[in-house]
């Protein structure tokens, strides 16, 4: 089934989406396959999965890349790639609720807080975080004694939409509602621009789906969440 067959909401197939709307001058690929650089993230899509499609994909990665796909249905790639992991996501949408910061210091990150972010990112693990990740959108953090404990940020951008991404707590300092003060900074940007937001999370991840719902979002939809490698 191909993304042009039947009208179908921009949120499911927001790689895709994002890539040929709001973020399509940082496209690698054509009609065919799109990727982001993957510096950025390894998030790639195709407008169907045909074999022509597939082939497409296949040329735009080097023997050492990952493609990261999110699709409504499940993946079945042709011979040349073997399937790394193949999982489900639950796509969450919403506005969460306005939480004051309550004298907590939010900061915009930026080049120069790369080295903090990736090894915020290394520790608490949110999902693929590269050293121009930061550029796709805003990203902010709260620092304490000048480390950086927190922070989240913005990655796709499917057409009115916008994906919230990078939610990470230092273990350290969790309980304080750092999480909850950074969600509600970030989705108040996203709506202050016109915009929708929307956010990722494994199946399994139970207790933050648990906060995103008290925190006033709700699941849209599941999509496959498919990491694909090229056969050596």
């Amino acid at each position: 089934m191909s993304v042009h067959d039947s009208p179908s909401h921009p949120l499911d197939y927001p790689i895709w989406t994002a890539l040929t709307t709001t973020q399509q001058a940082l496209a690698e690929g054509d009609a065919r396959a799109r990727r982001y650089p993957t510096q950025m993230t390894p998030f790639a899509a195709m407008p169907d999965m045909s074999a022509e499609n597939f082939a497409a994909l296949g040329a735009l990665m080097s023997p050492q890349d990952i493609a990261v796909l999110f699709t409504p249905e499940a993946v079945s790639p042709p011979a040349e790639f073997k399937i790394v992991l193949a999982d489900t996501g639950e796509q969450m949408i919403g506005t969460p609720v306005e939480m004051p910061a309550n004298g907590v210091d939010i900061v915009t990150l930026g080049a120069d807080d790369v080295p903090a972010m990736m090894e915020l990112t290394a520790l608490t693990k949110p999902g693929p975080f590269s050293a121009r990740t930061h550029e796709l959108g805003t990203f902010l953090g709260i620092r304490v004694d000048g480390q950086l404990v927190a922070m989240i940020g913005e990655r796709m951008k499917p057409a009115r939409y916008t994906e919230i991404t990078a939610v990470c707590v230092h273990p350290s300092h969790r309980g304080r509602g750092y999480g909850q003060i950074l969600l509600s900074a970030i989705s108040r940007q996203i709506v202050s621009r016109g915009e929708v937001p929307f956010l990722h999370v494994f199946t399994s991840n139970h207790s933050a789906i648990a906060l995103y719902r008290r925190q006033g979002m709700e699941i849209r939809r599941r999509l496959h969440v498919t990491v694909l490698k090229k056969q050596d």
